[in-house]
């Protein structure tokens, strides 16, 4: 069996591999995704610069539990309405290593049906 850090060290390997190729700019920004075993954490960032435009989290909103499906879904929505607001329109997609699947898929699609493309 493999143990918590081996695999935290397999998803680090993971998104450092897809970090060579998802690069954010000013004309498309990166929306990664953070997931822990109690919550979710999305940011849009613009790699060129360094600088978070938009960021979310189910701590942030208070969510009795942010560890579930429901949660991420809310999380992608007001992301895409606080990046709409800053006049944020296309972003590549950064799953930060995790599998597309589950609360990670969640999020992207919540995201998606609130009016970011990717």
């Amino acid at each position: 069996m493999y143990s918590k850090q081996d695999k935290n060290k397999a998803r680090q390997r993971r998104h450092e591999r897809i970090r060579r190729k998802v690069i954010g700019t000013a004309d498309c920004p990166r929306l990664s995704v953070y997931r822990s075993n109690a919550n979710i954490h999305a940011q849009i960032i613009n790699d060129e610069k360094g600088e978070t435009l938009v960021s979310c989290s189910s701590v942030e909103l208070k969510l009795a539990n942010g560890s579930n499906i429901e949660a991420a879904k809310t999380v992608g929505t007001k992301l895409a309405e606080r990046a709409k607001e800053k006049g944020i329109e296309n972003v590549c997609f950064d799953r930060g290593g995790y599998l597309y699947h589950g609360r990670v898929q969640a999020l992207a699609e919540a995201a998606r049906e609130a009016g970011l493309q990717f």
